[in-house]
């Protein structure tokens, strides 16, 4: 008896449909017409007997078993993309794609350093960037839509390896004038909590931040509401509180044309862990570890 199984396409044209909820935007996704993808789901659904999708004019609603399979088949081409994964690591190193997702706490002041010195050192490598939050770039890890991902730890990013960087000491940035004084450092109780400023909900330097600093108060006091260390600077240098930096940004020049001034926190941790992650088990571990190296020698 002849076995038909799903082809990969069909299941892309699935998974990209599960992920935007809109039969316009999985096409676009997929680079193909909206006509193509819908024609290419319904003879997924012919070929398993099965109702994946159910369509309406206005909203894209996926049965419960729909989403099953819709699971299933990310878990599926995720495989299939090791498949060249494996070829890959066995051929010359650090050549090729690779997709790297990077936080937006460490993009803007970590990468002109880094990039350069990556490029002279793996020309045959083309590196494929994408700046996302935390949580969002582990999801992206682990749907496969990225191969490995710079980060802040700790932070629960599922099942991964990583490989630590090196540690960026956390600072206290305050207008000039307002925490001066002659210790080189400050102290956690020292902060005015009515007047932290920390970034919104979705940043890991936030819950680094304040847990560097062992003071549960600061959660609910502290107001959160920056969407960038650089708009946090702008708030600061007009004088409405004070944040927590780390060092790459002090060192990239964050405070530069400001009346910000930073010194070190002074707490028990006081810095974040810089790391390269990636999926456990993955056959470029070894590449990944490669780039471990080389982003530590670069920075």
């Amino acid at each position: 008896m002849a076995t038909y199984l799903p082809t990969l396409k069909q299941l892309q044209y699935l998974v990209a449909l599960k992920d935007h909820g809109h039969f316009g935007r999985a096409a676009d996704a997929c680079f193909v017409t909206q006509s193509t993808l819908s024609a290419g789901l319904r003879e997924l659904e012919s070929l398993i007997g099965i109702t994946l999708v159910e369509r309406t004019r206005r909203v894209v609603r996926f049965t419960p078993l729909g989403l099953r399979i819709a699971e299933k088949a990310q878990r599926v081409l995720r495989e299939a993309e090791e498949l060249g994964d494996l070829a890959r690591a066995a051929g010359k190193p650090l050549s090729g794609d690779l997709r790297m997702g990077v936080i937006p706490t460490i993009a803007p002041f970590l990468l002109p350093r880094i990039l350069p010195k990556l490029r002279s050192a793996w020309p045959d490598l083309k590196l494929y960037l994408r700046e996302e939050t935390t949580g969002a770039a582990c999801d992206s890890l682990h749907r496969g839509h990225l191969d490995c991902v710079l980060l802040a730890l700790p932070y629960h990013c599922g099942d991964i390896e990583s490989v630590d960087l090196f540690l960026d000491r956390l600072f206290v940035a305050f207008p000039k004038g307002e925490m001066d004084g002659p210790a080189r450092g400050i102290v956690a109780d020292d902060i005015d909590e009515s007047r932290l400023l920390l970034l919104e909900d979705g940043h890991c330097l936030k819950d680094h931040a304040l847990a560097a600093c062992n003071r549960p108060e600061l959660r609910a006091e502290a107001a959160m509401l920056g969407t960038s260390l650089h708009t946090l600077v702008q708030m600061v240098d007009n004088g409405l509180g004070v944040t927590l930096l780390p060092k790459m940004a002090l060192d990239a020049g964050i405070l530069e044309n400001t009346h910000v001034v930073a010194k070190p926190l002074d707490a028990d941790h006081p810095a974040r862990r810089i790391a390269l992650a990636w999926r456990r088990g993955s056959p470029r571990e070894k590449e990944f570890k490669l780039l471990a190296d080389a982003l530590r020698e670069a920075e």
